[in-house]
């Protein structure tokens, strides 16, 4: 299907999406003066890694789960910043399974908690696939195992649960007068709709003129990283994740390439986004080898000489004028995060030792 102003789709659109949907949010990209307008310099440069870091702490304080830099696409490339799952009624049962991400394919599985099924009848997707979802189950406390002449057969410790109750991803553009892709980049967030919210956070003074830049139903956060605090310039709009959406694949001069993500792509995509933000966390980062490098009571990696948080396959190692070889600082994320969210580092899981189990995982 070919729309007017540029706009191709790279299959027949859904009934679901009309045409004025998909011209509404993405045609104007390319009009003229169509980018963010500048703003007054920062008094200081932000560093987006240092801001981001902040962020989530600050997110994590308020008690949220936390995660940052995730696959945000169904069959496009797009890296969410800040990821926030907000716990749902049965968020418990998944705490208790294991801290880490359960692979998508032993959720979708016909593996239930009742009769032991074998595994090769239990999925549809690639052998090579389901082997290793059974594997990292069996691991990870999901699916308990048993040998039967010769075959394994598989059960669920506990059926997967209804655990969380929304996401919001957060677009994190300290300076605004260096927008880059940011209205592409929250109109394909916002058109696909995999997040329940997405929010845009800077440092820099919002104006009315930068509200009426981006798509209306993104919420715009002032976030002050030196002092902590955050005004909520405009609130965001709940997004239709239970409806079918539409994601940039590419955009060129005169064409913006679409895809349609039927309402059960959506589903799938959005649980994996959940269990990976679950499993991940914020603090994924490497800590540098430096004797000045000096974590802050949030796990942050603060660099003296720097005056900042520091990236440290990026920021750190002789080249730095700075730099004084040692050990990476010993922290311990985990129980952080255990501390201040409903987050569970260490549960007891759901493994039932019945007769006949386990005897050979």
């Amino acid at each position: 299907m070919t729309a007017s102003h540029g706009l191709v789709a790279t299959r027949s659109v859904s009934p679901e999406l009309t045409l004025a949907a998909l011209s509404r949010l993405f045609v104007g990209a390319r009009e003229p003066g169509a980018g963010l307008l500048p703003v007054p310099a920062l008094p200081q440069i932000v560093w987006e890694f240092d801001f981001e870091l902040a962020l989530c702490a600050h997110l994590e304080r308020e008690g949220r789960l936390v995660s940052r830099q995730l696959g945000g696409a169904v069959h496009g490339r797009r890296v969410l910043d800040t990821v926030v799952v907000e716990p749902g009624p049965e968020f418990e049962e998944r705490a208790a399974i294991t801290p880490k991400r359960l692979p998508t394919a032993a959720i979708e599985s016909d593996v239930g908690p009742g009769r032991a099924r074998y595994w090769k009848d239990a999925f549809d997707c690639h052998p090579d696939r389901a082997e290793r979802a059974v594997e990292l189950a069996v691991e990870r406390g999901f699916f308990e195992r048993e040998r039967r002449g010769g075959r394994t057969y598989v059960r669920q410790t506990a059926r997967y649960p209804d655990w969380f109750d929304g996401i919001v991803a957060i677009e994190n553009k300290p300076d605004l007068d260096r927008p880059g892709d940011l209205e592409s980049q929250l109109r394909t967030d916002v058109s696909l709709a995999l997040a329940d919210r997405v929010v845009l956070a800077t440092t820099s003074y919002v104006t009315g003129a930068h509200l009426n830049r981006i798509p209306e139903e993104v919420g715009v956060w002032r976030f002050d990283p030196e002092n902590g605090t955050l005004d909520v310039r405009r609130e965001a709009t709940p997004l239709p994740t239970d409806d079918a959406g539409v994601e940039l694949l590419d955009e060129q001069p005169m064409r913006t390439d679409v895809r349609t993500v039927s309402t059960a792509e959506k589903a799938r995509a959005r649980r994996k986004l959940a269990e990976r933000a679950y499993g991940k966390g914020w603090r994924s980062f490497d800590y540098p080898g430096c004797d000045r490098c000096s974590p802050d009571s949030d796990g942050i990696p603060y660099c003296q000489w720097k005056g900042r948080a520091v990236r440290a396959s990026d920021e750190c190692g002789p080249d730095c004028e700075g730099y004084a070889a040692a050990d990476p600082p010993a922290v311990d994320g985990d129980s952080l995060r255990a501390e201040r969210t409903p987050w569970r580092a260490d549960p007891d899981g759901c493994r039932r030792r019945q007769s006949g189990l386990d005897r050979f995982g």
